[in-house]
């Protein structure tokens, strides 16, 4: 395969489109896309750094840093916090790769990426879809990461596999919401560094005001009931009751709701920018 085959100025896609383009139009694109992302990821390997070696850095580092004190407090010791904690790094793992569609939607309008897309008959909301797509699918491979490390550590599933794989979707399907939001930020911020700055500032209330990494029993009044409602601790919390047993209802209910309104709010507005951008 030639370099400019590879070439993210001059994207593998073929496309012959009516100006008004139907459905089909849209499946076609948004797989030519698909596509064009995933052989940029092939030639720029050094992009799934952060899919591969952060869910084993924090896996490590809060199991063996954090992991005696927390499973004293939880009554089992480093084994009893491996159990709580590893749902929770799922969970946490939407967020932070939901960040890099962000970073790496800005960089293709700084890079001229999105000139060459403009002078092609592409729906625009293909291009938005096709980005989604490959992000779910580093998703898939952190969470991957994430479940083998786990596994080396001492989690144990406990028969609770369909409870797994049940987590695993929905923590796609929360991820993706979020990633909506980092699609606006990426249409409006100037630059990477910029959408990456304003992203940790999303990011780090919600993931430490969780029951990601501890219980929330002992915080003050007012950030317990931040927590009950913060979408991550809705996540982390159903996902732990599907791996380990639990109670569900009302971490799936909070995870829902923030799903479906982030997708139905922040969607439109992604599109919208985006097709007013280019």
């Amino acid at each position: 395969m030639s370099a400019a085959t590879l070439s993210p100025l001059a994207p593998t896609i073929t496309i012959e489109a009516d100006p008004k383009i139907g459905l089909r139009g849209h499946l076609r694109h948004t797989g030519a896309l698909i596509r064009r992302n995933l052989l940029w990821i092939k030639q720029d390997p050094e992009s799934m750094m952060d899919a591969v070696l952060m869910p084993v850095i924090f896996t490590l580092l809060f199991v063996y840093v954090f992991g005696g004190s927390i499973g004293q407090a939880l009554g089992g010791g480093q084994a009893a916090y491996v159990q709580y904690v590893i749902p929770g790094m799922i969970a946490m793992m939407s967020m932070n790769i939901a960040q890099g569609v962000g970073t790496g939607f800005n960089e293709d309008f700084n890079k001229g990426i999105m000139d060459r897309f403009r002078s092609l008959p592409i729906g625009r909301g293909s291009v938005l879809v096709a980005k989604i797509a490959v992000e779910l699918i580093r998703l898939l491979v952190a969470t991957t990461v994430v479940m083998v490390i786990a596994l080396l550590v001492g989690f144990h599933v406990n028969g609770h596999w369909g409870g797994l794989l049940a987590s695993l979707g929905l923590t796609a399907l929360f991820g993706s919401a979020i990633m909506w939001i980092f699609l606006v930020l990426g249409v409006t911020m100037k630059n990477a560094q910029s959408v990456q700055a304003m992203g940790f500032l999303v990011m780090m209330p919600l993931q430490f005001g969780s029951s990601i990494f501890a219980p929330t029993s002992s915080m003050p009044g007012w950030l317990s009931a931040f927590t009950k409602y913060n979408p991550m601790s809705g996540l982390a919390d159903t996902a732990r009751g599907l791996m380990t047993g639990g109670p569900i209802a009302h971490g799936m209910t909070v995870t829902l709701v923030w799903t479906v309104g982030l997708t139905v709010v922040m969607a439109p507005i992604a599109i919208r920018k985006f097709t007013r951008k280019t």
